[in-house]
């Protein structure tokens, strides 16, 4: 699993949105986003890069992700 910091995911529509572009590429990936911590945790077959553009494409700045 990886976790991303997305500053600028801050609303039920913004994980929304987030979610929705992970799973359009990856339809069994497992999402989760927390708008205390700005964070979304993904566990998927998908590289961290083509997460990390998944989020970068659907509007949103993501910072570096750390592996946990």
């Amino acid at each position: 699993m990886s976790s991303f910091t997305v500053p600028g995911m801050s609303c039920g529509h913004c994980t929304a949105t987030i979610d929705k572009a992970i799973r359009s590429i990856d339809p069994t990936a497992t999402v989760s986003c927390d708008l205390s911590t700005h964070t979304v945790s993904v566990e998927s077959f998908l590289s961290v890069r083509a997460v990390s553009e998944a989020i970068k494409n659907a509007g949103y700045d993501v910072s570096a992700p750390a592996a946990t």
